[in-house]
């Protein structure tokens, strides 16, 4: 779909924020970071006030700060960063064991959702702030015995001190609660389908019913290489429409976000806007030194421009859980149903390559996104293969392929009777009984008719009008 030049821009600029946003937040040390930093500035300016103010505190605040002398002041500051960084040890303890269990229980793609939890990182923040809080505030405190002209017990520090300690107290409770609900299949499979329709609400435009044709494709056009190997993470898509206006070229960046890139290998074609080649040496060293500074490339999959990563995490922990080592059929069933829910809301996205527009609506850049049929076979097809010997799992699938076809626009059916008649080829491999194969036949049959049904046009409501087999 062609896009307008300043909502093309527009979009670009948001679609960056999205991704910094996401890099920033899988990363587990800047909020801890910024929580030290504040608490230095912090044990360092307050003592400054309570020597300003020392004395001419009202009566109501004088009576609940700390009245302790130096050395009961000292105590309270010293028993709170010990036991402070004993417990940010436990927490940090606590999460290496649940990135563990996450890993090997379910998938190892699903270890940036736990890095990039806010509150984790909240909570460690405020453990390492108060910790350091209450060490810098330590050293400020002077005793009678040590400097009898100068003894100094900051009181509204070692009260702050004494609240962070409550903090947290009631953060660690809070922690311990949100981890055990966090380590709920249930609640990662929630946050993966979450995550993965931001993504497409971010990076698809809408499903519109025109659809113009791209700009004319020389027979040979020139190639740009990958310059080094890795995951391609990040487009900027503002930079090469800004980058083939200025060349009055054509750029066909050939690679989704998502595929792994290898040195060497084709990125990207390019070619005049008339159709011709570029050949002026500095425009060609120019075009391709952009393109590269466009894309970047990275060790691992994200969830910022990548439409197909939930799915694929999707597909992974019904791949698990299917192992012989795990063995949890149910598990598979639950992701099953949110990889159906995920596909349906794709349909309502524009799939496909993305043409965007420069000055004057001119073509400019041509995007690769994953089609349909793509999302479609890398959700279902390795579900397929390990799971067609389960009776429950097979019949999620049909499942699986009816819902989509009570939603699927005609562009989208030949993906889905395609995919019910590979699933019905691998089922009748299977050894099932009589009553099995009598209800897997029943919902073929169902698949078949609501695609016959919205073929003809029919506006039904899958949640009122199509009626569902009895599984």
């Amino acid at each position: 779909m062609i896009g307008r030049g300043r909502a093309s821009l527009n979009g670009s600029i948001h679609k960056a924020f999205h991704v910094a946003r996401d890099a920033f937040r899988a990363q587990l040390w800047p909020l801890p970071i910024a929580g030290v930093v504040l608490a230095v500035l912090a044990g360092v300016l307050l003592p400054h006030i309570d020597s300003s103010v020392d004395g001419d505190l009202p009566g109501w605040l004088d009576a609940l700060v700390f009245s302790g002398d130096p050395g009961a002041s000292r105590t309270v500051l010293d028993a709170v960063a010990s036991s402070l960084i004993t417990v940010t040890a436990l927490t940090f303890s606590l999460t290496v064991v649940t990135l563990q269990l996450a890993s090997s229980q379910f998938s190892p793609r699903l270890l940036r959702n736990f890095t990039q939890d806010l509150f984790v990182q909240v909570t460690l923040a405020l453990f390492l702030a108060t910790f350091t809080y209450s060490l810098t505030v330590l050293r400020v405190v002077r005793s009678s015995a040590e400097s009898p002209s100068v003894a100094f017990v900051p009181r509204l520090a070692v009260t702050t001190s004494f609240l962070l300690a409550l903090a947290s107290v009631v953060g660690l409770v809070l922690f311990l609660a949100h981890l055990t609900r966090q380590i709920r299949v249930e609640t990662m499979l929630r946050n993966v389908h979450f995550d993965a329709s931001v993504t497409a609400s971010t990076n698809l435009p809408k499903r519109s019913v025109d659809s113009p044709p791209e700009p004319p494709r020389p027979s040979q056009p020139a190639m740009v290489s990958v310059a080094s190997s890795g995951f391609l993470v990040h487009v900027d898509q503002g930079k090469l429409v800004r980058l083939a206006d200025s060349l009055d070229a054509v750029i066909s960046l050939d690679r989704e976000p998502g595929e792994f890139l290898v040195v060497g290998t084709p990125l990207a074609s390019y070619w005049r806007r008339g159709g011709g080649r570029i050949t002026d040496p500095d425009d060609v060293a120019k075009l391709r030194k952009g393109v590269h500074k466009a894309v970047d490339i990275g060790p691992e999959r994200t969830a910022a421009q990548d439409v197909g990563y939930g799915l694929r995490q999707l597909s992974d922990v019904v791949n698990k859980a299917l192992s012989p080592g795990i063995n949890d059929p149910t598990t598979a069933v639950h992701a099953l149903g949110h990889t159906a829910g995920l596909l349906v809301e794709l349909m309502r996205y524009q799939l496909g390559a993305t043409t965007l527009t420069g000055d004057k609506d001119v073509p400019r850049v041509i995007l690769a996104k994953p089609t349909f049929e793509k999302c479609l076979d890398s959700a279902i097809s390795q579900p397929r293969k390990y799971g067609t010997s389960d009776p429950m799992v097979a019949a999620s699938l049909y499942q699986l392929l009816w819902g989509l076809a009570c939603n699927a626009p005609s562009q989208h059916q030949m993906a889905i009777a395609d995919q019910l008649e590979r699933l019905q080829t691998s089922i009748a491999g299977e050894a099932f009984d009589d009553v099995e194969r009598a209800n897997f036949t029943m919902w073929h049959r169902e698949v078949i008719a609501t695609l016959l049904r919205q073929q003809d046009g029919d506006d039904v409501d899958p949640t009122t009008d199509t009626p569902a087999p009895h599984s």
